[in-house]
């Protein structure tokens, strides 16, 4: 577990140093995810009903393969659902609970499976997500301490998407914080006759993205969805140009540090720079590794 001052809060989480209430300190446990990819916090009801949890788990495997982190607040219904879906979909995950970290008193403590599920280590030897809070690492779960993590959830994201929550659901918290901070907020539309669908069509005629599809989702933040054909989606993908510099030098296949090497040394970039570009273009399905070598995907 890691603390993390002010100064280092604001220069880790950029999208954190734009809010006006940014945490002083953070405490943080596993590989924090680039920031570099986009971050989409997903909140909920707690008692969801099985729409909520098939909208839930279908958008975010929806969502597989780009360059997307989940954010959510480890806490029962959505939440976990929320966290669960994006390790099935290989994606990146943080949870932000509404406690500290210490197995102790982490909450809720159905939950420490999961915690330890964001913090195992996938086949490149990193976390599959991180644990973050401010909250001192013995701090139990209190009723302000839910409110008050929810500022950290939507500052971190550059979207808020609500599924399920009742008119009265602190749910809606961090959604009015997400609008407060000038970040997008995203609902699923229900029934009108679902109590806990009133919350995202309320969000939705006050203005918020209706989200029918993943497709939505990556509309909002702005990613550019895969055609069905790989070479299509080489064209249509929106590339920088150098990681149009990497597919070019990609016309033979090359090992990861004689490429990073490569980038290194043909441009200004540092290593760790080359090194997340590379990692951003195999998010993107663009280049893989096959049998040790990096090779156009």
């Amino acid at each position: 577990m890691r603390k993390l001052s002010a100064e280092e809060v604001a220069s880790l989480f950029p999208r954190l140093a734009q809010i006006p209430d940014r945490p002083k300190i953070l405490y943080i446990e596993g590989d924090v995810p680039d920031q570099a990819l986009r971050h989409l916090c997903v909140v909920g009801s707690r008692r969801h009903t099985p729409y909520g949890k098939e909208a839930c788990e279908m958008l975010i495997e929806g969502l597989r393969g780009y360059p997307i982190v989940i954010v959510s607040g480890l806490a029962l219904g959505i939440d976990g659902v929320a966290h669960r879906s994006a390790l099935k979909a290989g994606l990146k995950t943080i949870a932000i609970p509404g406690s500290g970290l210490d197995r102790t008193i982490l909450y809720p403590a159905t939950h420490h499976n999961l915690a330890e599920e964001i913090t195992d280590l996938d086949s490149d030897g990193k976390t599959k997500g991180a644990l973050m809070t401010e909250f001192e690492p013995l701090m139990k779960a209190e009723q302000w301490t839910f409110p008050q993590r929810n500022r950290i959830m939507a500052g971190l994201c550059d979207a808020t998407l609500v599924i399920e929550a009742d008119m009265k659901s602190g749910t809606l918290i961090t959604a009015r914080l997400a609008t407060e901070y000038n970040r997008d907020v995203l609902a699923v539309p229900g029934s009108i006759f679902s109590g806990p669908s009133q919350g995202p069509n309320d969000l939705i005629y006050r203005g918020a993205v209706p989200i029918r599809t993943s497709a939505d989702i990556l509309e909002a933040l702005h990613i550019v969805p895969r055609s069905e054909s790989p070479d299509d989606a080489k064209e249509i993908l929106e590339l920088s140009p150098a990681e149009q510099r990497v597919l070019n030098m990609l016309s033979e296949p090359l090992d990861r540090p004689t490429l990073i090497n490569a980038l290194v040394s043909e441009s200004n970039m540092k290593i760790n720079e080359a090194s997340i570009l590379v990692s951003l273009l195999e998010i993107k399905g663009l280049i893989k590794e096959r049998a040790g070598l990096m090779v156009v995907g």
